[in-house]
C-alpha cells in the first residue's frame, strides 16, 4: 500500500540493533500532516489528498490560501504536497497522517533539495581528473577538451562543465525504516538536504 508523509530533517546519529550492529540513521521529525484538500474521481478524475506541514502565521498567507485553509477548517500550513494514496478515499478534511503509518522494515524513497555548493569547477562538480603538475605544464584544474575542432565544431549538449552545484531536488531510493513512533522516523542511511530542511517520504517504487 502506498504511504507518504512530509517531514523535517533533524540530522544523523547512530543506534545499535538487538544483535549489537551499529546502524547509521537519519532522524526525521514527522509532525502530523493535516489533510487540506481531497481529490476525487468524480470531480478531478483521480484520487489523491493534499496535506499540509508546518505552521505559519496567518498574516503571512494571502487571501486565496486563507480561503483554501478555512474551507478545510485547518490552520495555515507552511508546506503543501499532494499524495496519490491507495486509501485516499478514506481520508476526510482535517484528518491527520502521522509517522506511525510506516512500520520498521518498510522501504521508502526520500526526496529533498540537496545542499547548495555554489559555483564549482569540473573536478569537484563532476569528479574529473586534474592535469599534470610537472614543470612546464600549463594545465592543472582546467576543463580540458571541449570537443572536436572541426565537425561538428561546437560544444555538444550535456558537456560536463563548471557551474552551479547542488540545490537541486534529489531522491534517494530504497531506504529502510528503522523506527517510526512519537512523530519521529529513523531511516537507515543519509537523506538529501541540510538540517532543518523539508523532505518527502514515500513508499518506494522499487519492490
Amino acid at each position: 500500500m502506498k504511504k507518504a508523509i512530509i517531514a523535517k530533517k533533524l540530522g544523523m546519529t547512530q543506534i545499535f540493533s538487538d544483535k549489537g550492529e551499529l546502524i547509521p540513521v537519519t532522524v526525521l521529525e514527522a509532525e502530523p500532516n493535516v489533510v487540506v484538500q481531497k481529490k476525487t474521481m468524480e470531480n478531478d478524475g483521480y484520487s489523491a489528498v493534499q496535506v499540509g506541514f508546518g505552521t505559519i502565521k496567518p498574516k503571512a498567507v494571502n487571501k486565496a490560501k486563507k480561503g483554501h485553509f478555512s474551507k478545510a477548517n485547518v490552520t495555515p500550513r507552511k508546506v503543501l504536497k499532494e499524495f496519490k494514496l491507495d486509501d485516499a478515499a478514506n481520508y476526510n478534511l482535517g484528518d491527520e497522517i502521522k509517522a506511525d503509518v510506516f512500520v520498521p522494515g518498510d522501504r521508502v524513497d526520500v526526496s529533498g533539495v540537496s545542499k547548495g555548493k555554489g559555483f564549482q569547477g569540473a573536478i569537484k562538480r563532476h569528479g574529473q581528473h586534474r592535469g599534470p603538475l610537472t614543470h612546464g605544464s600549463k594545465y592543472h584544474r582546467g576543463l580540458g577538451s571541449m570537443g572536436s575542432g572541426t565537425t561538428p565544431g561546437r560544444v555538444r549538449k550535456g558537456k560536463k562543465m563548471p557551474g552551479h552545484m547542488g540545490n537541486k531536488n534529489v531522491t534517494i531510493q530504497n531506504l529502510v525504516v528503522v523506527s517510526a513512533e512519537d512523530n519521529v522516523i529513523l531511516l537507515r542511511g543519509p537523506v538529501p538536504g541540510p538540517k532543518g530542511s523539508v523532505v518527502v517520504v514515500k513508499s518506494t517504487v522499487k519492490s
